[in-house]
């Protein structure tokens, strides 16, 4: 619903603080307070009054102009010095950024092949891995079969032990039986000697 414009000053008659603004805002303008100060000055000033003070409020209003000028011909050398800040500024900030990015790019291709590097190697230990752990089955299986030698090493030692045991019994047996033949060959021989002896005795 729109305001009406009873509603409106009601509005400014309820709050103090919008009138002394709306006051200001309208004193602000040039030619808004021109006019109100002609306005008044019909009802309290002289032709004379009125000329001077509109002259007074025409050079006063040339200077704020000049002054205006001044101060937006400054505001632009300003804004021209913060554009030209600016755009010096946004292209350090390019530059930078660009360099962000080549250096971004380079990590990230460092990365990729730090990546594939580890790949590799994961492969390279994971093939390791198999290979040791065939050695390991391997050098298991030769432990079994050493064990198995030692101890078909030491079954033949006993062997040996036995064997040289019987081979020194039948030495001693053998050398029993020479010597038991050496004497039944003397004792034969020495019949035979006394025989022949008898023998050469008869016959002479």
């Amino acid at each position: 619903m729109p305001i009406t414009a009873d509603e409106v000053l009601k509005l400014f008659e309820e709050d103090a603080r919008a009138r002394k603004r709306l006051a200001e805002l309208l004193v602000s303008e040039p030619d808004v307070r021109l006019a109100v100060i002609s306005a008044v000055l019909r009802d309290v000033a002289t032709k004379s009054d009125v000329e001077a003070l509109r002259r007074a409020t025409e050079e006063g209003l040339e200077e704020l102009r000049n002054a205006t000028k001044s101060d937006i011909e400054g505001l632009r050398r300003e804004v021209e010095e913060l554009r030209k800040d600016v755009f010096t500024q946004m292209s350090e900030l390019r530059e930078r950024a660009s360099k962000l990015e080549g250096a971004f790019t380079q990590l990230v291709e460092r990365i990729g092949d730090l990546d594939k590097r580890i790949d590799s190697l994961d492969r390279r230990i994971e093939s390791l891995d198999k290979r040791i752990d065939s050695l390991d089955k391997r050098i298991e299986s030769s432990d079994k079969r050493i064990d198995s030698l030692d101890k078909r090493i030491e079954s033949l030692d006993k062997r040996i032990d036995s064997l040289d045991k019987r081979i020194d019994s039948l030495d001693k047996r053998m050398n029993y039986v020479a010597r038991v033949s050496w004497a039944l060959t003397i004792s034969v021989l020495a019949t035979l000697a006394a025989q022949l002896v008898l023998v050469l005795l008869r016959v002479h």
